[in-house]
């Protein structure tokens, strides 16, 4: 039988085989090493949650959340961990959806990232909010 081939470096990463699924705000990375291309990678978190600064009331989304990596990938269990954080959290649509962008932003330093919040329709009305940040690749 032959040996397990490992390509990807796994240094760092605590989240991901383990048992724990609590909310965190501790983001994990691994080193990219495909750095001498551009790649686009895009979450789909489709049961984000967070609440309405006046009324309290839960608002629900689907985040998009694309980015092109320059030295770290994000680990998707923590990524989860992270945005889970916001289950109790109070803020527009615009607030958090920034708020998202920054944090991943200065954890990641990124080449390029855009947030995207689909949030569902409240009053008639469905929001989508989209912030970026640099310039993405074509």
């Amino acid at each position: 039988m032959p040996e397990k081939r490992h390509i990807s470096d796994t240094t760092g990463i605590t989240m991901l085989g383990s048992n724990k699924s609590e909310v965190s705000f501790q983001l994990e990375a691994f080193p990219f090493k495909q750095r001498n291309r551009d790649t686009i990678v895009t979450f789909r978190c489709a049961e984000f949650t967070c609440h309405c600064p006046v009324t309290g009331q839960p608002d629900f989304a689907t985040l998009d959340i694309e980015y092109v990596p320059a030295e770290k990938g994000l680990e998707s269990k923590s990524l989860k961990n992270f945005l889970w954080s916001y289950r109790d959290t109070q803020g527009f649509h615009e607030d958090v959806v920034n708020e998202i962008l920054d944090k991943l932003r200065d954890f990641l330093e990124p080449k390029w990232i855009r947030v995207t919040g689909h949030f569902n329709i409240r009053g008639g009305i469905a929001i989508d909010v989209v912030a970026e940040e640099g310039t993405r690749p074509a």
